[in-house]
C-alpha cells in the first residue's frame, strides 16, 4: 500500500471535496445521531475562516484514493504555541498506517511554525449510553498525547421539557434577578451589546474549567465579533441570543447562545454560555439559557433535539443544563499533545 499526503487550500476544489466526503463519512458512521455533515459551513472554513485563525490542510491518499485529512488551525492574535487538530480517516480505510501518517505529517507542520502544543478531541461512550468506538482514544494515546479534560455532551429531547417544572423554576429565580432585565437578539450583535460581548466572551477560557489543558484566556475585542459574525454567517448558523442587563449600570452581564445549522433545521447547539463574576448568585444562568431556549423554539419549531458539552467538573453549569432536560450521552476528551 501507497500512502501520499499533500497540503491544499481552498483554491483546490477537488481536495476541498474530497476531504467533505471523506468528514461526511466519518461524521455518519462515529456520530449516527449527529446531524449530516454540512456543504455550507465546511466551504466556509476555507473561504471565511474565523478571525485570527490560520488553517492548514492536508490530504492523505491510499493507492491513489481519497483516505483521510488533516485540518490544523493556528490561533495567530493569543496561544500563539497552540494548535487544534482535527484528523479524520474514512471509515473503510482505516487501520491502513493513514491516521499514523497523517500525524507525523502535522508534528511537521507544527514544528515548522514554531507551535509547542495541539489540542484534539475524541470520543468515547458513557456507561449505559451508545456504542462509541475506542480508536480515538487509543490513537491519541499512541502518539504520546495526555488526556487534559474531560467533557460530557448532554441532549436536550424537546419533546420531553417538563414546562410545568421549568415554569416554576424560572418562577422561583427571578425575585432573585431583580434589577436585571432579559434581552435577546437573532443573528449578529447589536453595536450597543458589542463591547459587553466581547467582555463575557473573553472570560470564558477563563472562568470555564480548562483541566491540563494549555490554552490562556483569548483577546477578544470588537473587532473580533464581528469577524465571528462574519464567519458564522458564511456557515449559515442561524444564532439566537438571550443576555441579562444590569439596569443600574446598563451592562450586558450575562449571555447565553444557541444556534441552529443550514442543512439540519432539527438540530441545535447550546454554545456559550456565561455570567460576569460580579453578578453571580441571582440566578441569571439558569434565566437566561431557560428564556432562550424559548426564544429558538418560538422561531425554529422544527428542533427536536439540542446538544451541548460541558467540562465534567463544571457542576455549575452541568446542574442548570439537568435542570432544563439535558441527559447525557456520551463522553469526550480533550487530548493535549506536547510537541
Amino acid at each position: 500500500m501507497s500512502i501520499t499526503i499533500a497540503s491544499f487550500d481552498g483554491a483546490d476544489r477537488t481536495a476541498v471535496d474530497e476531504a467533505y466526503r471523506i468528514g461526511s463519512a466519518a461524521n455518519d458512521a462515529d456520530l449516527p445521531d449527529f446531524p449530516p455533515s454540512c456543504r455550507r459551513r465546511f466551504d466556509a472554513l476555507f473561504h471565511t475562516p474565523m478571525p485570527g485563525t490560520r488553517s492548514l490542510w492536508a490530504l492523505a491518499r491510499l493507492d491513489g484514493v481519497p483516505a483521510g485529512y488533516l485540518q490544523l488551525d493556528l490561533p495567530q492574535l493569543d496561544n500563539t504555541d497552540n494548535a487544534t487538530v482535527e484528523l479524520l480517516v474514512h471509515p473503510e480505510l482505516r487501520r491502513r498506517g493513514v491516521g499514523r501518517a497523517l500525524h507525523e505529517y502535522g508534528v511537521r507542520l507544527l514544528r515548522e511554525h514554531g507551535r509547542k502544543r495541539a489540542v484534539g478531541m475524541a470520543v468515547s461512550a458513557l456507561p449505559g449510553g451508545p456504542a462509541r468506538s475506542v480508536a480515538g482514544d487509543a490513537f491519541a494515546a499512541a502518539t504520546g498525547a495526555q488526556p487534559a479534560l474531560a467533557e460530557v455532551r448532554r441532549r436536550l429531547d424537546v419533546s420531553k421539557i417538563d414546562r410545568v417544572a421549568l415554569r416554576a423554576a424560572l418562577a422561583e429565580a427571578r425575585p432573585r434577578a431583580e434589577g436585571y432585565q432579559s434581552v435577546c437578539w437573532q443573528g449578529p450583535t447589536p453595536q450597543e451589546y458589542v463591547a459587553d460581548v466581547a467582555y463575557l466572551d473573553g472570560r470564558l477560557l477563563m472562568d470555564a474549567p480548562m483541566g491540563d489543558v494549555q490554552w490562556e484566556p483569548e483577546q477578544v475585542d470588537a473587532e473580533r465579533i464581528r469577524g465571528n459574525d462574519r464567519a458564522l454567517d458564511a456557515r449559515g448558523r442561524r444564532r439566537y441570543h438571550l443576555g441579562m442587563r444590569h439596569e443600574e449600570s446598563g451592562r450586558l452581564v450575562a449571555w447565553t447562545l444557541l444556534d441552529v445549522g443550514a442543512s439540519a433545521d432539527w438540530h441545535a447547539y447550546q454554545q456559550i454560555t456565561i455570567v460576569d463574576p460580579a453578578h453571580r448568585g441571582h440566578r441569571l444562568g439558569l434565566i437566561a439559557k431557560a428564556e432562550n431556549l424559548h426564544h429558538l423554539l418560538t422561531h425554529e419549531p422544527a428542533v427536536r433535539v439540542i446538544d451541548t458539552w460541558n467540562a465534567a467538573s463544571n457542576s455549575y453549569m452541568v446542574a442548570i443544563n439537568e435542570q432544563l432536560g439535558f441527559r447525557p450521552v456520551d463522553s469526550w476528551t480533550d487530548w493535549q499533545l506536547t510537541l
